[in-house]
């Protein structure tokens, strides 16, 4: 007896042993160290790994200018003790590294938000936060299941996040991917990248963009070395959504020749919907900062100016960059600092470049909410601009409809499979306001960027509030359809239910319509007969 006793405690040991093997944090090798893994906090199943650096910090000579692939020293390991982790009332979020700097709106003293989650609602989406703040911050995040198993070949969903390119993304429980990883088996790469001023500098002397080319070296990195990770690097789709929308479009066009994505997918913006800065205009900028902080301005050596405002510390740029008047606008104010015309990264006419067909043929789902201006109205309200519903209707149309109609369009002209959707849920957890007068009879309704919630599994951590059953069953099909494109970018939306888009024809898919979890098909004409034959986004400027 005591002979089986002893073995029995011995298998016990060993299976303990077993068990605490299977539970150390996994360990990937990349190009910039070892990161050790953890698991994520609502998610058991997903390990995630925060704060990866892409690039060199962008400091010194770096400052505003293209980034610098960044090699680690040998044998470096990140361990997941360096993380600083902080509780939230739905469990414990990992802030593995800074934000971006930018100048961020204040936080809004509209009115009338819903109790109690509208203003954390619109706080979350603004970065209304206290992230601490750095310019070493080109690092990503991955999420994803069994990291280490280099033969799984997922699928990489890689997310720009939008916020007028002046607003930080990867901190946000909006982006927070462990629930569409979770879901789907995908792999979920959210990056950090310049934003503002050090994103879009218009300096003479380097090179424009910045912010864009840091979107390249993200993506180069997820492509060297994502197979770590689970991922497949000959399947990595970018998403993203409003300012990262239109980013999406502007790689289809810039890296044509070399696109390294299988996919695309733009929501709520495209290289339609707002005008870059030209290059002049850009200058201009650049020189009232370097004025307002006694570097100089344009009759002076412009590598002596730019030597100046790299020596001058992030918070005198920012305030300097805040008090920079932006254009008069029909509509909202735009930010000052963002694309410019380069003819590389940003060009002068999408226009005529969409006609020609001169953009990557790769598979584009595209798409937007259906009131889109709901979000855009508490800003408008800040700013005393008394728009009727009809103004308001026309921002969205110009800013969103119509640009993604002339998108899906042209890619369709040229044979791109193509697949076009539009986003209607209005959902009690996430609504901002209800209908009054002055702010429209639909209240907040699907406004931009609340189907982010759908895609990430995000709405209850973003409210605070439980979901329904039918948000839930909402946004097990949007996790499916995001998936689907990214497993199979040629024919997997077909199969998963979509008809193939088409100017003409039942072939737009109304997701979440009258919040109800299964699709419906229309005509794209119901939203776009009033889309003017040319591309007009003036009325909607200042949505990005």
């Amino acid at each position: 007896m005591q002979h089986l006793l002893l073995t029995a405690a011995a298998v016990a040991s060993l299976f303990n042993a077993a068990i605490a093997v299977e539970r150390q944090p996994p360990k990937v090798p990349t190009t910039s160290g070892t990161f050790v893994g953890h698991q994520a906090s609502n998610r058991s199943s997903v390990a995630e790994f925060l704060g990866i650096r892409y690039a060199e910090a962008p400091v010194g000579a770096l400052r505003f200018a293209a980034p610098k692939k960044y090699v680690a020293p040998e044998a470096v390991v990140f361990e997941a003790s360096e993380w600083v982790c902080t509780a939230t009332n739905r469990g414990v979020v990992i802030d593995s590294y800074s934000d971006c700097p930018s100048n961020k709106p204040p936080v809004s003293a509209f009115p009338n938000f819903t109790q109690p989650s509208g203003l954390r609602v619109w706080k979350n989406f603004a970065a209304q936060n206290n992230n601490s703040v750095s310019e070493d911050c080109l690092k990503l995040n991955v999420w994803t299941k069994n990291p280490g198993d280099t033969k799984a070949k997922k699928p990489v969903l890689v997310f720009l996040h939008g916020g007028r390119f002046q607003i930080p993304g990867p901190h946000s429980p909006f982006y927070n991917g462990q629930y569409l990883s979770d879901a789907e088996d995908v792999v979920v790469v959210t990056p950090n990248y310049r934003l503002g001023i050090f994103g879009f500098a218009g300096a003479p002397g380097v090179e424009a963009n910045a912010a864009l080319l840091d979107h390249r070296a993200a993506v180069e990195w997820v492509r060297d070395n994502i197979a770590g990770f689970g991922g497949d690097p000959s399947r990595i789709v970018i998403f993203g959504q409003s300012a990262g929308g239109a980013s999406v479009d502007y790689w289809s066009f810039a890296h044509k020749e070399d696109p390294i994505v299988s996919g695309l997918i733009p929501m709520s913006g495209t290289s339609l919907s707002f005008l870059p800065n030209t290059k002049e205009y850009s200058q201009s900028l650049w020189y009232n900062v370097s004025q307002t902080i006694g570097c100089g301005g344009p009759n002076d050596d412009s590598s002596v100016v730019l030597s100046c405002v790299r020596s001058k510390n992030t918070s005198v740029l920012l305030a300097a960059a805040a008090r920079v008047p932006p254009l008069p606008t029909l509509a909202l104010a735009q930010a000052t600092f963002h694309p410019t015309i380069d003819n590389v990264t940003v060009f002068a006419d999408y226009d005529q470049l969409s006609a020609a067909g001169a953009f990557a043929k790769i598979p584009l789902m595209a798409g937007n909410a259906d009131h889109e201006d709901g979000w855009y109205r508490i800003a408008g309200w800040g700013a005393k601009l008394n728009f009727t519903n009809a103004q308001w209707d026309l921002f969205t149309q110009r800013a969103f409809t119509c640009p993604t109609a002339y998108a899906t369009n042209s890619r369709v002209q040229y044979d791109v499979p193509t697949w076009r959707y539009r986003y209607h849920g209005d959902w009690d957890n996430l609504r901002l306001y209800n209908g009054s007068a002055g702010l429209g009879p639909r209240g907040s309704a699907a406004y931009h960027g609340s189907d982010l919630n759908m895609v990430f599994g995000t709405a209850a951590d973003v409210s605070g509030l439980e979901n329904t059953a039918a948000e839930d069953a909402t946004i097990k099909y949007m996790q499916g359809a995001w998936a689907a494109f990214a497993k199979d970018s040629k024919t997997g939306l077909t199969k998963y239910g979509w008809p193939p888009y088409k100017k003409n024809g039942t072939t737009l898919v109304e997701l979440a319509y009258n919040n109800r979890p299964e699709p419906t098909f229309v005509d794209p004409a119901v939203y776009d007969e009033a889309c003017p034959a040319n591309n007009d986004p003036l009325p909607g400027r200042g949505a990005f």
